[in-house]
């Protein structure tokens, strides 16, 4: 357990270091779920990553709105080749009027491109990498010639991080993403990992999502047991600290702030916090204005 823990933090710390301003695409969300069994499903046969098949995906198909898409359910632009006896679409990509496969159900499309790496001998070199390692095979891709583009390995791996694709590379990585369909975005304060609450969360649930027993929550939180959540409240999954970190030494109380806000916005216990101050719990509420110490 404590390794699963350990396990889950971490990824949840390098969730939050791919945090950007970038925002994302509905769209996208919409495809990743109506193919993300798919993509897994090809991996256990072919051992392809299920991260870069859905990368892909999204990036040849735009989400699966591309023309090609729509008309002939080729969701990864694989062109019609010598081989290829089955249906084909002209369609203008490098060259005007280029000949590409053309399928029945996307379903199909998967699995000709599952079948299209797994033979080629360009690709097999990308076969002994980890199947965890989504920037190896990104790079890989275009070092072998799959797309043209000078950008494509960084645009796959944006990709997959934006969309935190990697996490159906991992066993149970799909039942997870299931049972917490709309999991909530990690960000980091005073190096604490902290969640923000939506209206209608409890301890409850929150705590299954991230493995941490609701009392924990609770105290970490210096909340009641009977809290209800009204959302926007942040949400520490760790111990809150005794102090701030070195570029937060004071603070200056504005409108709206208390106390216990000012601990929760910089991750300082709250007692610690009076008593940086000399303060304690009945002395009166700091005015807008007013120095605090953070450290």
């Amino acid at each position: 357990m404590r390794f699963i823990k350990c396990f889950l933090f971490t990824v949840m710390l390098c969730m939050v270091c791919m945090v950007s301003a970038q925002q994302r695409n509905k769209a996208y969300e919409d495809y990743i779920k109506k193919y993300r069994h798919v993509a897994v499903e090809e991996m256990k046969h072919y051992q392809i990553p299920a991260s870069i098949t859905l990368a892909q995906g999204l990036l040849e198909s735009g989400a699966g709105r591309s023309l090609l898409a729509r008309k002939s359910n080729n969701h990864f632009g694989i062109k019609c080749g010598g081989s290829w006896d089955g249906a084909t679409v002209r369609h203008t990509d490098d060259a005007p009027n280029e000949c590409f496969r053309a399928y029945k159900h996307a379903r199909e499309s998967y699995r000709d491109h599952s079948k299209f790496l797994r033979s080629g001998a360009r690709y097999a070199f990308l076969f002994r990498l980890k199947i965890t390692d989504y920037e190896g095979w990104a790079k890989g891709l275009k070092k072998a010639g799959y797309a043209t583009d000078p950008n494509y390995a960084t645009r796959l791996i944006n990709i997959i991080e934006l969309y935190d694709l990697d996490q159906y590379d991992k066993k149970g990585g799909l039942e997870r993403s299931e049972k917490f369909p709309n999991p909530h975005q990690p960000y980091l304060a005073n190096e604490l990992l902290y969640v923000i609450a939506r209206p209608g969360d409890t301890f409850k649930q929150i705590g299954k999502e991230f493995d941490i027993k609701s009392r924990k929550l609770r105290k970490y939180n210096e909340l009641p047991k009977d809290y209800v959540f009204k959302g926007g409240e942040i949400v520490y999954l760790e111990q809150k600290r005794r102090r701030a970190t070195k570029d937060h030494i004071v603070y200056v109380v504005k409108n709206g702030d208390s106390m216990y806000s000012i601990s929760q916005m910089f991750g300082i216990r709250l007692s610690r916090l009076y008593k940086m101050n000399d303060m304690n719990p009945d002395s009166p509420a700091p005015k807008v204005g007013d120095i605090l110490r953070l450290r």
